[in-house]
C-alpha cells in the first residue's frame, strides 16, 4: 500500500486546526505542519498530533510556503488541506479504499471541495481540486495568491469530499494587499493573477476596478474556460451593483461563446427580466436553467452554484407563472422546488398561499 503525507501551512489557526487534524489523523501516515508566523497557540495544537512542525518566514507568497511544506514530505504521496478544512466522516471508508487503489502509475487525485452549505447541510457551492499528488513528480505550486498545483499525467477523479468550514468573519484584505503590493512593485500579472485580483476587488466592492481586470484577463485569451465564464458572470454582478442592467446582460450573453450556458447565468438573465416585469422572457431563461444537465455541470470542475441547478429556478418560475396568471404551472414549479428543498421558507410560504387561494375558491 502506498503511504501518504499530509502537508499544511498555517498561521493563527488554534481554533480550527485540531478539528481538521482530528478528521484526517487516522487516514494519513505523516503530518507536516508549516507555521508561517503564528502568535497564538497554533503550534502547540499541532504538536499534539505530530512532531513534524516547521517554521517558514512569511514572504507574501503562498506558493513558496506550499512548496516548502511539500519539501518536508517523506511518503509516496502528498495531500494538502487548509486548517479550516475537514474530511467527511462518511467518506472514511472511501479514503481507505483509495489508499489501497493508489499505484505508482497514479500522478494525482482530485476531490470535490465543498465551499458552502446551507443550514440544512445541502451543498450550495463547490469546486474540484487536485488534492493528492505523487511526491516523486515534484509538482510545483504556482502563484503568490490563490496558488494552484501544476499537475499532469494520470489524474483520478475521486468522490471523496473535503469540506471548508471557516469560522472567520468579515472579508480580509490580506490577498488584496498582496496584489496591490505586486502592482506597486511593477510585477507583471499572469492571466490567473488578473482573474483573482479582480475577484478580490469584487469581494471589497471595487466594482469598476473588478470589471477592468476581468476584461484584461479575458483579453489575454489564455484563461481556463471555466474562469472565463466566471469572469463574465462576476462582471454581470458588478454591472448590476452599478445599476447597469444592460451591461450585465451583455456580459452574460458573452459567456455563452465559451461553452453551453451555465444555470447561474440563465438565472441572472431570468432575474433581470423578472425585475423588468418581462415575465415571458424570464420564464424562457429559467426554463433553460432547469433543463441543463446538472451532472455534466459538476463534471466541468469549475465553481458551481448548486442552487441554480436545483430549487432556485423552479421557485422563480413559480413567481413568473403566478404573475402571468398561470396558477397551475406556478403551483407545479413550487412543488418541484419543495422536492429539492423541503424546508425552504419561501417555498413553504408559497404553498400556504396557494392553499389559501384554493380554500377561498371552494
Amino acid at each position: 500500500m502506498m503511504t501518504l503525507s499530509l502537508c499544511m501551512i498555517v498561521r493563527n489557526e488554534e481554533k480550527v486546526l485540531g478539528r481538521c487534524l482530528d478528521s484526517i489523523k487516522g487516514l494519513v501516515d505523516e503530518i507536516n505542519i508549516i507555521d508561517t508566523g503564528s502568535t497564538d497557540g497554533t503550534k502547540e495544537v499541532a504538536s499534539k498530533y505530530t512532531d513534524r512542525v516547521f517554521d517558514f518566514k512569511w514572504i507574501d507568497d503562498f506558493a513558496a510556503a506550499r512548496n516548502y511544506s511539500f519539501s518536508k514530505a517523506t511518503k509516496d504521496f502528498i495531500m494538502w488541506l487548509d486548517a479550516d478544512d475537514v474530511m467527511v466522516e462518511g467518506d472514511y471508508d472511501k479514503f481507505a479504499a483509495l489508499k489501497v487503489f493508489l499505484r505508482d502509475d497514479v500522478d494525482a487525485v482530485s476531490m470535490p471541495y465543498i465551499l458552502a452549505q446551507n443550514e440544512k447541510g445541502i451543498v450550495t457551492q463547490s469546486v474540484r481540486r487536485n488534492r493528492i499528488v505523487k511526491r516523486s513528480n515534484g509538482f510545483p505550486w504556482i502563484g503568490a495568491v490563490h496558488e494552484y498545483l501544476e499537475v499532469g499525467g494520470n489524474i483520478i477523479s475521486s468522490d471523496i469530499h473535503v469540506v471548508h468550514q471557516s469560522q472567520k468573519t468579515g472579508v480580509s484584505t490580506r490577498n488584496l494587499d498582496i496584489y496591490e503590493k505586486m502592482l506597486a512593485d511593477g510585477r507583471e500579472f499572469t492571466p490567473r493573477d488578473l482573474y483573482y485580483y479582480a475577484n478580490e476587488c469584487v469581494d471589497h466592492k471595487l466594482h469598476e476596478r473588478a470589471i477592468e481586470y476581468y476584461q484584461k484577463f479575458l483579453d489575454t485569451g489564455e484563461g481556463w474556460v471555466e474562469d472565463c465564464i466566471s469572469s463574465c458572470a462576476k462582471m454581470a454582478d458588478c454591472y448590476l451593483a452599478l445599476d447597469d442592467q444592460d451591461g450585465a446582460v451583455d456580459q452574460i450573453l458573452k459567456s455563452f461563446k465559451y461553452d453551453i450556458p451555465r444555470a447561474d447565468q440563465c438565472c441572472r438573465l431570468g432575474f433581470i427580466h423578472l425585475s423588468r416585469e418581462e415575465y415571458e422572457k424570464a420564464v424562457f431563461w429559467y426554463e433553460v436553467a432547469v433543463n441543463l444537465d446538472y451532472e455534466a455541470a459538476k463534471a466541468k470542475g469549475g465553481f458551481l452554484n448548486h442552487n441554480c441547478y436545483t430549487w432556485l429556478p423552479h421557485l422563480q418560475l413559480c413567481v413568473c407563472y403566478y404573475r402571468l396568471g398561470q396558477i397551475e404551472k406556478a403551483i407545479h414549479h413550487n412543488q418541484i422546488a419543495k422536492a429539492f428543498d423541503p424546508t425552504n421558507r419561501m417555498v413553504l410560504y408559497n404553498e400556504e398561499y396557494f392553499q389559501s387561494l384554493t380554500e377561498r375558491e371552494e
